[in-house]
Order: C-alpha cells, then sequence, then structure tokens
C-alpha cells in the first residue's frame, strides 16, 4: 500500500530544474521489504534520506513528483521503500553539477546516521548506499555546513518539509 505525503509538499517541488535532491522520510513500522536486485531486507522503523540526481527532461520537479506519488512501475530501489514509507520533506539543489556522490557521503557524516541498506541507490556507482537511516529527522543546516563547499555557489538550496513532519 503506498503512502501518500502532504498535496504541499508536491506542490512545493514544482518548477525545479534539474539537480541533486534528498527524499526524507518516515517508516512507522519496522518492516521486511523486497528491493528489486537487493532482495528481501529488513527495515527498521525511523527517518531516511535517500540521495538521486534529476539531469533529464522534466528535471527535479519531474523526478520528485513521481518519487511523492509512489505510482509507476518499480524501476528505482526507492520505489520500493516507497510503498511502505512516506515523504515528509526534499532538500535540493538545482544545477548541472552532479552532487549525489558527496551528499551521500555527508549524510552518512551526520549524527545517528547508518546504513540499512548497502548499495541501495548505489547499484550504477561506488558509494556505500544512497539511503541514510536516522533515529531522528536530519537537520538540514547541518547537512548544508558539511554540504556546503561542494554546492555550486550561485544555486540555492531549497528545503521542503510537509506541515505534518515532526520528530516522531
Amino acid at each position: 500500500m503506498t503512502t501518500h505525503p502532504d498535496p504541499a509538499l508536491e506542490n512545493a517541488v514544482n518548477g525545479l530544474k534539474n539537480g541533486t535532491y534528498v527524499l526524507h522520510l518516515r517508516l512507522d513500522a519496522p518492516c521486511r521489504l523486497p528491493i528489486g536486485g537487493l532482495g528481501t531486507l529488513s527495515m527498521p522503523h525511523g527517518w531516511y534520506a535517500y540521495v538521486g540526481s534529476a539531469q533529464g527532461p522534466g528535471g527535479l520537479a519531474a523526478r520528485l513528483r513521481r518519487h511523492l506519488a509512489g505510482t509507476g512501475r518499480m524501476h528505482w530501489h526507492i520505489d520500493y521503500l516507497r510503498q511502505k514509507a512516506t515523504p515528509v520533506g526534499v532538500w535540493a539543489c538545482e544545477g548541472a553539477a552532479l552532487l549525489e556522490h558527496v551528499w551521500a557521503q555527508a549524510l552518512l557524516t551526520m549524527p545517528g546516521a547508518g546504513v540499512i541498506a548497502p548499495r541501495f541507490g548505489a547499484s550504477d556507482c561506488r558509494c556505500a548506499t544512497h539511503l541514510v537511516h536516522f533515529p531522528a529527522l536530519p537537520d538540514a543546516a547541518l547537512f548544508r555546513a558539511l554540504a556546503g563547499p561542494r554546492l555550486p555557489p550561485d544555486a540555492p538550496f531549497h528545503v521542503f518539509a510537509a506541515p505534518a513532519a515532526g520528530d516522531g
């Protein structure tokens, strides 16, 4: 059963062009979940941050609307997790720079970060994972400080949160 985000979050990402994003999700109960080629994984409850990029037609807006809706065929690893987890926020940076690998590493250095699903979203790169588990929703200001040196100076860093997002 697909969970649905607050409509305000879906509206907030409209108009975003190409770039890099972090999709924040909340999983209310632990579950075992089949994740494509990764097999069936045990996913603890908590907060998840998934890093990706969108450089094709429709850019960030189209990619994030798809992830937020949680519909369509299972294509990316995140599509499987979206069947159980609820989107609660998005961080995004527009621009041609491919920041997803640096952002995945920055997330892993944040307090409470953990790797639950090795290689999740990272089957096409050398990153340990593009999905990071947290016991509480991670702090955008801290993330920006950690990732800041790699952010393009002229590209805004967007923080969108669903009004219902809390600390769980």
